[in-house]
């Protein structure tokens, strides 16, 4: 719709009339190319449950790096930051937050209609895991890298208890300091974030104070909700501290295989 298309008498221009076509032979090509991908019902078109290796934890815990690590590793396919804990966790915990009964007759995430939503939920991940990785329909792990939407780690855990979890973590202090520093005045992430037409005053150069205790706050939320997520869990599933990572990687990696129940070739795990 143009700007003057509802203006009596109004006669679109025919460039203006051929922009148009062109964006609806746009707008109709890139529909058929995503449903093409999405796939049908039926068991072989999804990603199995059990093959989903969920990071949970906190952002700046080395997460890019084991992520990276496990994607390295044969059969294995890393998910970058789906954010689907977000869309789901956001809502249930802060937006809702003032819902001390979940279980509200009009909350679309209401605990008594649970069923409802649980299974949507689980398919929303399956199926967008299977249409962007299609090749995995037919096996191999999928790592999902979600340290950004930890705060939702308890319902996606809950509607896929046959999956496993990492929880990362690291110690807060640096968590908040590695934050700092990628946000401060001419770091990466600010540089990354400021273009000619959009500049972000840098908050931990600005106040530190008040950016350590929003910080704070989130590692709370976050990794509070991958704690509380790991706890529940009945499957596959391990602990990772940043600092072991580091101080020896390898043994570390190992380890992490051997409780989340995933056969590896060392050979591959050393090159990774």
């Amino acid at each position: 719709m143009t700007r003057n298309s509802g203006v009596p008498g109004y006669k679109p221009s025919t460039l203006t009339r051929i922009k148009g076509v062109l964006r609806r032979v746009v707008g109709r090509g890139r529909r058929l190319a995503i449903s093409k991908r999405i796939p049908k019902d039926g068991a072989e078109t999804r990603v199995r449950p059990e093959n989903v290796v969920w990071i949970f934890g906190s952002g700046r815990t080395g997460s890019t790096w084991l992520a990276a690590m496990m994607g390295e590793i044969e059969g294995q396919t890393v998910w970058r930051e789906p954010l689907v804990g977000a869309l789901f966790g956001n809502l249930y915990y802060v937006r809702a937050e003032h819902r001390i009964d979940k279980r509200g007759e009009h909350f679309i995430l209401g605990g008594a209609y649970k069923d409802t939503w649980m299974g949507p939920m689980r398919e929303m991940v399956l199926g967008g895991a299977a249409a962007r990785f299609p090749e995995l329909t037919r096996g191999g792990y999928l790592v999902v890298k979600e340290p950004n939407g930890s705060i939702g780690a308890p319902l996606l855990m809950e509607a896929m208890p046959e999956s496993r979890m990492v929880l990362l973590i690291r110690d807060p202090r640096d968590v908040v300091a590695s934050s700092m520093d990628a946000r401060r005045e001419g770091s990466w992430l600010h540089e990354r974030r400021n273009t000619d037409s959009r500049k972000r005053e840098s908050l931990p150069d600005k106040n530190p104070n008040v950016y350590v205790k929003t910080r704070a706050k989130t590692y709370l939320q976050h990794a509070g909700n991958a704690k509380r997520a790991y706890d529940a869990h009945r499957g596959y599933k391990t602990v990772v501290r940043y600092e072991d990572l580091r101080a020896d990687t390898l043994a570390t990696m190992k380890r992490l295989y051997a409780e989340l129940g995933i056969p590896v070739d060392e050979e591959g795990l050393i090159r990774a």
